[in-house]
């Protein structure tokens, strides 16, 4: 009996030794539930198969995201001409964008020019044409008082004054009577009538003004009816 004894303490003794002289480590297993690099909970049979192999798997995965959020934001970035330059990119594409903006804004700003100057002018003509439209309307009155007067209805009174203020307010606007006699007949302005041989007188000549014509500025609203006396 005691020999077996010796015998069990002997083999114990060699097993131990053997396994320090094959150089095996104790394995420590992790039984942590939160990774501790990547922060996600860890799976019971993920830590008990491969321990860290998910940690890594997600630092590549959260690695290649970073990576391409940079490219994207990269790709996106204007870099100034100096910046340009700076790294040996040409800047020529720049300054060619540049003078072709400036040449967009100066044809801008000559159209704009144009259009106020054309805004401008096509207002004057407009009053212009308003006037005369309201001076053209006027002209049959005028018509009546020039005839009142030649009858001797307004050589003195109350309308003698009115018809004298109506002419004078006319004359503000441009109105000027066309009625003058011994001038050369111009057929812009002259509408003869009749013709008769006149004497000491080398050109055709208005001896007579029928009813008076009338003009705005350059503008002829109606010529004057005449009698023209011709060289005999």
């Amino acid at each position: 009996m005691p020999h077996h004894g010796n015998e069990e303490e002997h083999n114990a003794s060699a097993g131990q030794q053997n396994t320090q002289g094959n150089g095996q480590e104790p394995v420590i297993r992790d039984n942590r539930k939160v990774d501790p690099v990547t922060g996600q909970a860890r799976h019971p049979e993920g830590s008990q198969s491969a321990p860290g192999a998910g940690s890594q798997a997600g630092a590549a995965d959260s690695d290649g995201d970073a990576l391409a959020q940079a490219e994207e934001i990269l790709n996106g970035v204007d870099v100034p001409a100096e910046e340009s330059v700076a790294q040996g990119a040409p800047a020529a594409g720049g300054n060619a964008e540049a003078a072709e903006l400036r040449n967009d804004l100066l044809r801008l700003q000559a159209e704009y020019v144009n259009y106020r100057k054309r805004v401008e002018r096509d207002r004057a003509v407009a009053g212009e044409m308003a006037v005369i439209g309201v001076l053209n309307s006027l002209l049959p009155v005028l018509d009546d008082v020039d005839a009142a007067r030649q009858h001797g209805d307004l050589t003195d009174g109350p309308f003698a004054a009115i018809a004298n203020k109506l002419e004078n307010a006319l004359k503000t606007y441009g109105l000027v009577r066309i009625n003058e006699t011994g001038v050369e007949f111009d057929p812009t302005i002259h509408e003869a009538l009749i013709q008769q041989p006149g004497e000491d007188i080398e050109v055709d000549t208005v001896s007579q003004v029928l009813r008076s014509g009338y003009k705005s500025g350059e503008r002829v609203l109606r010529a004057a009816q005449v009698i023209v006396a011709v060289p005999a």
